[in-house]
């Protein structure tokens, strides 16, 4: 087995770099120990945006890298090309375009901020979800046994790597037993719905019109440790909770600080490269700062205590840090349990 990949870059640094001056981007961070801590720092693409086994989880046979390895070779890698045409005024082919659009949805479901979305979701449905699934599964198993149907088992791989424990307690006095399903609210159950998404829910992406607008003038838009934003409308007030499909709503990814990859759902979009207002382009700025999770990304030093205040305390930090630290360590710990 191929050493994992341990420093799991959720931004990829192929999208940093178009922030980069002199191979450095600008990063203002949200989240600081003390008022003292300078608002701008800069960091090469490959030192900032990543966690050490963000993505790398424990299976039977040991750890493996390999949803990151997905990623790349699915995702990243494949969109190169396309987002330097999209970024260079080059001709964008029908494949192009569906390139960018798989790449903003990998973007948008692989980052901290969806991961902590993820797991506070979990933690308050999974339970009632299981209790509810796993009777109703029972229940068409024995229907099929009764007529004689066949009864897919699941390989051993697909045992070995899933994040669900099922028991079989039989009953010491009579025929039967008790059945308990037992997943873990964590790393892999996250690496498995997000793997789901992409394979099964990013065709409603493909649905909608996009284009690409242009920023005006010498105006360039920043980006963020959570670039891909999901909105209901576009003028206050707003929220960050809208949907890959629907009837109504918007979705945006700055892919330079000049160029942003769009869409509004069910309208007919302007030709890429249009040139947006000031005004328009200002608004998408803000909501952009608005929705960063911990780090605003520039190629510009600003004075952010007015559009982002970041929050100055000792605890929080050591708090968040220590989380991350010990990260991988009880992640694995809870996956080996598991297994």
């Amino acid at each position: 087995m191929s050493q994992p990949h341990n420093d799991n870059h959720y931004v990829p640094q192929l999208y940093l770099k178009q922030w980069a001056i002199e191979g450095k981007v600008l990063a203002y961070r949200l989240l600081v120990q003390n008022p003292n801590v300078p608002q701008w720092k800069k960091y090469t693409p490959k030192g900032i945006a990543y966690y050490r086994h963000l993505y790398v989880y424990t299976y039977a046979k040991g750890e493996t890298d390999e949803f990151e390895r997905w990623l790349d070779s699915e995702f990243e890698s494949p969109a190169k090309v396309a987002i330097e045409r999209a970024t260079t005024g080059q001709r964008l082919t029908p494949r192009d375009w569906e390139l960018l659009i798989r790449y903003l949805a990998a973007q948008d479901v692989r980052t901290p901020a969806r991961l902590r979305e993820f797991l506070v979701y979990q933690q308050e449905h999974l339970p009632s979800q299981l209790d509810e699934v796993l009777p109703r599964t029972l229940k068409q198993l024995e229907t099929q046994a009764s007529l004689g149907l066949d009864i897919q088992v699941p390989t051993q791989q697909q045992l070995d790597s899933a994040p669900v424990k099922v028991t079989f307690e039989p009953h010491s006095d009579r025929p039967g037993g008790t059945i308990q399903a037992k997943t873990l609210i964590g790393r892999k159950l996250w690496v498995d719905a997000t793997r789901y998404v992409l394979q099964n829910v990013m065709p409603e992406l493909m649905k909608h019109k996009w284009t690409i607008f242009t920023a005006p003038g010498d105006f360039e838009w920043s980006t963020s440790d959570d670039p891909v934003i999901r909105l209901d409308t576009l003028s206050k007030p707003y929220n960050f909770k809208g949907k890959w499909g629907g009837e109504s709503g918007f979705i945006l990814l700055p892919l330079s600080p000049k160029h942003l990859l769009f869409t509004s759902f069910g309208q007919r979009m302007p030709p890429r490269g249009k040139k947006v207002s000031i005004e328009f382009a200002m608004q998408i700025e803000k909501i952009i700062v608005e929705h960063a999770y911990r780090y605003v990304f520039s190629t510009k030093k600003y004075d952010m205590r007015t559009r982002r205040p970041r929050i100055e305390c000792a605890e929080s930090f050591k708090e968040e840090e220590a989380i991350w630290k010990n990260w991988h360590r009880d992640q694995s710990h809870a996956e080996r349990q598991l297994l």
